[in-house]
C-alpha cells in the first residue's frame, strides 16, 4: 500500500515560515518525481513546485519563486517543501503527489496538510 503523509502546516503570520514534509511509503521513492500542488477554499488546486526523482531538477509556480524551496531526501522516502516570506493567499490545503518516472500523471496523492497565514 503506497502512502504519502504530509505533515509541517500550521497557522502562520504573513511573513513568517514553515517546512511542510511529506513522508512516502509502499513505493519505490528514488524513482518518482515529487511535487507539492495546493487548494484554497472555492479554487482549483494549482501546482506549486516540484523536484525529479534524482533531486537535480526543480520547477516551481510563479506564486512560489524566490520564496519557496523543495528539497527531496531519499534515504528517508521524504520530499519538503520550504515556505519563506509566506503571504495570506498562500492559505491552502498543501498535498503531496508521486509521479513515476517516465509517466505523464501523479498516480498517488496525500491527504493534505492546512496551511493558514494571517494578516
Amino acid at each position: 500500500q503506497v502512502l504519502l503523509v504530509e505533515s509541517g502546516g500550521g497557522l502562520v503570520q504573513t511573513g513568517g515560515s514553515l517546512r511542510l514534509s511529506c513522508a512516502a511509503s509502499g513505493l519505490p521513492f528514488s524513482l518518482y518525481t515529487m511535487a507539492w500542488f495546493r487548494q484554497a477554499p472555492g479554487k482549483e488546486r494549482e501546482f506549486v513546485a516540484r523536484v525529479t526523482w534524482s533531486g537535480d531538477s526543480t520547477i516551481f509556480a510563479d506564486s512560489a519563486k524566490g520564496r519557496f524551496t523543495i528539497s527531496r531526501d531519499n534515504a528517508k522516502n521524504t520530499v519538503y517543501l520550504q515556505m519563506d516570506s509566506l503571504k495570506p493567499e498562500d492559505t491552502a490545503v498543501y498535498s503531496c503527489a508521486a509521479q513515476l518516472k517516465g509517466t505523464a500523471q501523479y498516480g498517488y496523492w496525500g491527504q493534505g496538510t492546512q496551511v493558514t497565514v494571517s494578516s
